[in-house]
């Protein structure tokens, strides 16, 4: 009879303990977790804390007894692992309640401790109330923290997805939020030019957004930034970020990976043959980019608690490697992300060659009533056409369209494949040529040097080097909002004002979307204006891009007014 112990009682843990009961009824399963909770949605903390879900007792997937009961598998909570013995295959447990210290035994151990919120020390934080959100306790004691004491105020300190979510939730229940994020941008699974759509919605619905400022310290209720601005509060949630838990792997001397997880091969197995390692303490192999990474996300930890009990039975494990795919709510609008931005390839010095397609299409057909724009951006490879990632925002259903990619990406698909997918087509749901497809299309023409294109986050470059740039919306449009210097050549009247259009320099075209202005440059092209650039999305998400740092940087805008 086979004895498995495992440390950490969540996502991948309680998945390689299930797995492991399913597949040998005879052996000896315990879980052991440091907390008094095991299996319980870390990723719905945020909205309990905004009162969507009204009880904690709901964030539990399954309890201890229910483990016993159903699965006949020990489940020990306030039960932490101090130490591993590889020797003898042993280790030691404090009870936390106790301070009890005793040994068990294992044949086989699986190390799923997870990741550790990130709280540095900076100077003066014994002055303010500082908080994480990383478990169930830590969300109960945040709601009582704010039931009994006066809070107006809250600072959030990390523009991630558990930073992100929970100013959302927070603000929603009628707390000032200020969210505090140290680089340009906030939730990185999104590119720059993309992420402006969510700044914009945090705007507009009252969290005080500071970008691209760290915080250097506190004083009393206050947060002290190196702007040396001084931001007040009532309490400070710390979302900085998680780092991998590799305290009893470094002391059992496993080999730690250069991204400063817990090394496994592609069985999960460690340097020792009978300890295998899964979830957020691990790096995992990124098939895109051929090397590896952290991955802190529930799905792919419960994938590697599953291949790990296939492999402790003797089963094959198919370990292909994670691209990452994320999805996030951000008041009304959806955002999703897959495979490698194009942030990431630059950051990363990757050596690939690639390009970009940003479009605008309806999320379904525009006559219905609730039909939304949705944003969508596909990175993929030159000259393969292999798809390596996309980003899609909108208020409509932006988890198709990624999950879509995603698959697209696992089977090793590429631009032309997505001209050529079916996908369901009805007027509430989407349109019959889908935003996928049209990004097959758009990236298929590139490819065949059909025209030439520029991303709308140039724009402002273009205006301030007095480059030639053609309005191609109908004349009563452009007078409303257009970009300043532009000049307005409706597509109707381009062929009969060509004779306006130099011949000798780049010609910039742009639109609402980037259709219109796609046309209108192949009019050019044919009518023998050889230079000419369509300019992505055109007037829609520029006017997203620009509005932020417009605002809050109190810059002079690029266009007469904006278009949302």
């Amino acid at each position: 009879m086979k004895k498995i112990v495992i440390i950490g009682g969540v996502a991948g843990g309680a998945s390689a303990a299930t797995r492991l009961r399913r597949l040998d009824e005879k052996a000896k399963i315990i879980m052991f977790e440091r907390g008094p909770h095991v299996s319980f949605s870390s990723c719905g903390l945020p909205y309990r804390l905004g009162n969507v879900i009204k009880e904690t007792e709901s964030l539990f997937v399954t309890t201890p007894k229910q483990f016993y009961n159903n699965f006949n598998i020990d489940a020990r909570i306030n039960e932490e692992v101090i130490e591993i013995d590889r020797k003898n295959n042993k280790v030691k447990i404090k009870k936390i309640e106790t301070d009890e210290i005793y040994e068990e035994t294992y044949d086989k151990l699986i190390l799923s401790p997870g990741a550790n919120p990130i709280v540095p020390k900076f100077p003066g934080i014994e002055k303010v109330q500082i908080f994480t959100v990383k478990t169930v306790v830590d969300v109960m004691n945040i709601i009582k923290f704010l039931n009994n004491k006066e809070v107006k105020e809250i600072t959030i300190i990390g523009g991630g997805f558990i930073g992100v979510e929970t100013a959302e939730n927070l603000r929603e229940i009628g707390y000032n939020i200020t969210l505090i994020e140290a680089m340009p941008q906030i939730l990185k699974p999104f590119d720059y030019d993309m992420v402006q759509i969510f700044h914009k919605e945090l705007m507009d619905k009252g969290v005080n957004l500071i970008l691209n400022k760290k915080v250097e310290g506190f004083e009393e209720n206050k947060v002290l930034l190196s702007s040396g601005e001084k931001v007040k509060t009532d309490l400070v949630l710390m979302a900085i970020g998680v780092s991998p838990e590799t305290t009893l792997a470094k002391n059992a001397s496993l080999d730690i990976g250069k991204m400063g997880g817990i090394r496994v091969n592609q069985n999960y197995m460690t340097n020792d043959s009978d300890i295998y390692a899964i979830g957020d303490a691990i790096e995992v192999y990124g098939p895109l980019f051929h090397d590896y990474f952290k991955l802190a996300l529930a799905g792919p930890a419960q994938k590697q608690g599953r291949a790990v009990a296939d492999h402790i039975n003797d089963l094959p494990v198919d370990n292909r490697g994670f691209i990452g795919t994320s999805i996030i709510k951000v008041f009304d609008y959806n955002g999703a992300s897959t495979g490698m931005t194009e942030g990431f390839i630059k950051a990363m010095k990757l050596n690939v060659d690639y390009d970009t397609v940003a479009l605008v299409s309806h999320d379904k057909v525009s006559i219905m009533p609730d039909s939304n724009p949705m944003y969508f951006k596909l990175v993929y490879e030159i000259p393969t056409g292999k798809i390596l990632g996309a980003q899609a925002i909108g208020k409509g259903d932006v988890a198709r369209r990624i999950d879509v990619i995603a698959t697209s990406i696992k089977y090793g698909g590429t631009i032309y494949d997505l001209k050529d997918l079916e996908l369901c087509y009805a007027p509430p749901f989407g349109t019959a040529k889908d935003v996928v497809n049209y990004a097959g299309y758009i990236a298929s023409n590139l490819m065949n040097d059909t025209y030439k294109h520029c991303s709308f986050a140039k724009v402002r470059e273009l205006v301030e080097n007095g480059e030639y740039i053609i309005d191609a919306r109908p004349p009563e449009i452009f007078e409303k909002v257009h970009i300043k210097g532009a000049i307005n050549i409706p597509i109707c009247e381009i062929r009969k004002r060509i004779d306006e259009i130099p011949k000798d320099r780049t010609v910039y075209i742009h639109c609402k979307t980037g259709l219109t202005s796609y046309n209108g440059a192949l009019i050019l092209q044919s009518l023998g204006i050889k230079d000419v650039v369509s300019v992505d999305c055109g007037f829609s998400l520029l006017s997203y891009y620009e509005y932020f740092n417009d605002k809050t940087q109190s810059r002079e805008p690029i266009v007469t007014k904006y278009m949302f």
